[in-house]
């Protein structure tokens, strides 16, 4: 799906920083900080190759624990 801003990304999570990021491929051009705990990095052309979630733990605090939970549950922890 070429219009697809999501396709490709991959997710890491910096658990040492609090960093969770969403991005693909590219060199980025740009770093917008649309909020103190929100970056985007667009590339040359202005395409969206990266966001930068900071002190990702408390932002996403309600969605990652459940989450976390269903891991452990899933894989026998």
């Amino acid at each position: 799906m070429e219009g697809d801003v999501m396709q490709d990304f991959r997710v890491c999570y910096d658990a040492e920083e609090d960093i969770l990021f969403f991005g693909k491929e590219g060199q980025e051009k740009v770093v917008l900080e649309v909020s103190p705990w929100l970056n985007l990095e667009l590339d040359e052309s202005g395409a969206l190759i990266g966001v930068e979630v900071f002190n990702a733990s408390r932002m996403f605090k309600d969605i990652l624990k459940p989450m976390e939970n269903r891991l452990q549950t899933a894989s026998g922890m």
